[in-house]
């Protein structure tokens, strides 16, 4: 395909940065399969919280990009195409890539083969999809931390997509999971998953209902997927010599403890980026995760789908914490 004339694709790009509005629909060039890549016909795209935030304009220093741009960092598809030293007996295969940042929010998107991970039949593109990033992450953080069986996990932000997914890996390596998640809709969803406690981070003595359930020994793993002053106070609950995970910013930041404070009780601090992965790593752990999937052991929720022309809504709806696990658009 290289030098063929580029065709028009329709595609959702961020204008501006901004509210969801920013968010349209448009026609724009097809991007152009080169060398080590291949071009995938998108049918559905990973949609995360920092998706949201980039696109409001947060996090500049992280995420370098300039309006107008097309979103999506996650897809899942079909191969229509393979560039120069890519094994042509690719095309045709139904995929999951991670492609970086930007490009997923349209109906073609190139990705490097080397981040190709086979989608087994058993599995659909929208599941597919809600595991390419969350379910490869949630692997990665368990192994980071360590979690052995008979431990106390406890997972702040069990309700949403990186969460359902935890919960569910914690309960498959053995440990003791307490989830901690926001009303009656999300707390019942986490003790569904197999959580053995859940506590309700309405109530204004969700950490006494958390140490009470953690029996008063604190959590050997905590791992927070929500930061700020609600995973500031889960750093509290962390057992002296335990591991706390601060991978999760969607109230704006990462929870802001003093490392003093962790190495006085011997605590191990860790954070997003002690989980970043190559392409091959990362198209390893979603084979697995996908081949779980397949085999019933583990369950992606999705909350809501929007089609790619109705993206705004799909950011609206991940910004109201409304929905339950996973927001996937589709193409």
């Amino acid at each position: 395909m290289a030098g063929a004339e580029a065709n028009a694709m329709r595609a959702t790009q961020v204008i501006e940065f901004g509210g969801p509005e920013v968010l349209v629909a448009a026609d724009v060039a097809e991007p152009v399969v080169g060398p080590g890549q291949v071009l995938v016909a998108v049918a559905a795209v990973d949609t995360i919280f920092v998706e949201t935030q980039v696109r409001s304009g947060w996090g500049r220093e992280f995420f370098p990009v300039t309006p107008p741009y097309v979103p999506g960092g996650g897809i899942a598809g079909t191969v229509r195409a393979t560039g120069e030293g890519v094994d042509p007996a690719w095309t045709g295969r139904r995929v999951v890539a991670s492609i970086g940042f930007t490009g997923g929010y349209a109906e073609l998107a190139v990705a490097p083969a080397e981040a190709l991970a086979v989608v087994p039949d058993e599995v659909t593109f929208t599941d597919a999809a809600a595991l390419v990033h969350d379910g490869v992450t949630a692997a990665k953080l368990l192994g980071t931390t360590a979690v052995r069986s008979g431990e106390q996990v406890l997972i702040v932000g069990a309700s949403g997509g990186m969460g359902t997914v935890l919960v569910q890996l914690a309960k498959a390596a053995g440990a003791r999971v307490v989830g901690v998640a926001r009303g009656d809709r999300k707390t019942a969803l986490v003790r569904e998953l197999g959580a053995d406690a859940v506590v309700d981070a309405t109530r204004p003595d969700w950490v006494d209902q958390a140490r009470e359930a953690l029996g008063g020994a604190g959590a050997d793993v905590v791992l927070d997927g929500v930061g700020g002053e609600v995973g500031l106070a889960a750093f509290t609950l962390v057992a002296n010599s335990g591991r706390f995970s601060a991978h999760g910013a969607p109230t704006g930041g990462f929870a802001p403890v003093d490392p003093s404070d962790a190495k006085a009780r011997g605590v191990r601090l860790l954070s997003i980026g002690d989980v970043q992965l190559t392409a091959h790593e990362h198209a390893e752990l979603a084979a697995q995760a996908l081949h779980a999937a397949a085999r019933g052991t583990l369950r992606p929720v999705i909350g809501g789908t929007f089609p790619l022309e109705r993206a705004a809504l799909a950011h609206e709806a991940i910004e109201s914490r409304e929905l339950l696990g996973k927001t996937v658009i589709t193409v």
